[in-house]
């Protein structure tokens, strides 16, 4: 199995038409091919001189934490056009930086979750693209958690935001090459696209199955079991509750100073019965944050396992999480109300779920399987609209 950019670089066509052009590279640090050298150091060795890097959210070496401004890169002794810097215009690139490109080259690993932003800095190139007549060239990566499995709800209008950019289910199964299709496809994005693909993925390989490095995305992305927990368990960002940001187990561990960590456990695992969740175990613990949501403090709560990735419904997990959280302390337990990825309203919490429909189910009392059960003509019209983006086959997991 071939990452696009080893597929690339094995391709004396496609490297003829890109040595001598002004070519941009928009990555980070997972740019990399089986050895671990990155792309850009490769793209040198095979004669192609990148005059721009741009930079997503993190950074591009990615020593940036979440919403957390970058500006000023090195960049390898390249100009570098940082894509999250201090306002919500900085997460679209200006147009004087593309304009003067013959070619943007765009290698990132993405996890498949519609939350993880770097797809969302994809699409604003796009919209950018289109209007200078910059080419892109989507150099695709598998899609780390399958490209198979979909979960959640689609973004409904007036929720849009970095975190649910496009009208994308939670668990979208897309890499980022077909990802550009459908925002060509479905959202108006009409720059020139050319997808260099992976060579051997099949959809139901996890990225752990395929022979590429596992190379953490961002911070707070260690192990690939942080990104199978990931498309439920973000969702506490929304809350007053630590998703565990500050530890050495971001999305794992989860809590507050003022929880009872074995009442927690209890409403978790009765919950998950109730909710008929599977794949994943709850122990009881207490953890410090060195830094974000309650820095310093002893904070009780729980940490996910993950026990069976196939069988995991990682949004039910994220409700099941939130509905227990809501339960063990409703007079501490708040929504968040701060800025959030630049946005103060709608709050945090509806901009994660593209809505606010399932913050108004749970504190209705509807129960996580209910409202998943309401979601299925939006996961099923999505199915039939991603349908036609896909380029790789074996859809059987």
């Amino acid at each position: 199995m071939r990452s696009g950019l080893e597929v690339l670089l094995s391709d004396q066509a496609r490297l003829a038409r890109l040595r001598g052009a002004r070519v941009g590279l928009c990555c980070n640090h997972t740019a990399v091919d089986r050895h671990l050298d990155h792309a850009l150091d490769l793209l040198r060795q095979a004669g192609v001189r990148p005059v721009r890097l741009f930079g997503p959210e993190h950074g591009v070496d990615a020593t940036a934490q979440d919403m957390i401004g970058v500006e000023g890169e090195d960049g390898a002794g390249v100009a570098t056009v940082s894509l999250y810097g201090e306002t919500e215009a900085s997460l679209h690139p200006p147009a004087e930086a593309l304009a003067d490109l013959d070619l943007l080259l765009f290698d990132i690993q993405d996890i498949g979750a519609r939350y993880y932003t770097y797809q969302a800095t994809l699409g604003y190139l796009m919209a950018v693209a289109a209007g200078t007549g910059t080419a892109i060239w989507v150099l695709d990566r598998p899609n780390p958690i399958d490209g198979v499995s979909l979960e959640g709800n689609v973004v409904q209008p007036g929720f849009e935001s970095f975190v649910s950019a496009y009208p994308l289910a939670v668990r979208h199964g897309m890499t980022m090459g077909e990802l550009a299709g459908f925002f060509q496809r479905h959202c108006g994005l009409q720059a020139e696209v050319e997808v260099v693909p992976c060579a051997g993925w099949q959809r139901a390989q996890w990225l752990d199955e395929t022979g590429l490095p596992w190379i953490y995305p961002s911070p707070n992305m260690p192990t690939l079991d942080t990104a199978a927990l990931y498309p439920g368990m973000c969702l506490l960002e929304g809350t007053n509750i630590s998703e565990g940001r500050g530890t050495t187990r971001p999305f794992h561990l989860f809590g507050a100073p003022w929880l009872d960590r074995r009442e927690l456990l209890r409403l978790l695992r009765l919950g998950a019965q109730d909710a008929g969740l599977q794949g994943v175990a709850f122990r009881a613990a207490t953890f410090e944050p060195r830094f974000q949501k309650h820095q310093g403090q002893v904070c009780h709560g729980a940490e996910v396992l993950v026990t069976e990735r196939r069988a995991l419904d990682s949004l039910r997990l994220g409700l099941v999480v939130l509905e227990a959280l809501m339960r063990a302390d409703p007079e501490h337990f708040a929504w968040r109300t701060q800025t959030y990825e630049f946005v103060d309203e709608p709050i945090a919490i509806d901009l994660l779920c593209g809505s606010s429909e399932a913050r108004v189910a749970l504190e209705s009392k509807v129960s996580p399987a209910e409202l998943l059960a309401g979601w299925q003509p939006q996961l099923h019209a999505f199915a039939d609209q991603r349908e036609g983006c896909l380029l790789y086959g074996d859809e059987a997991p």
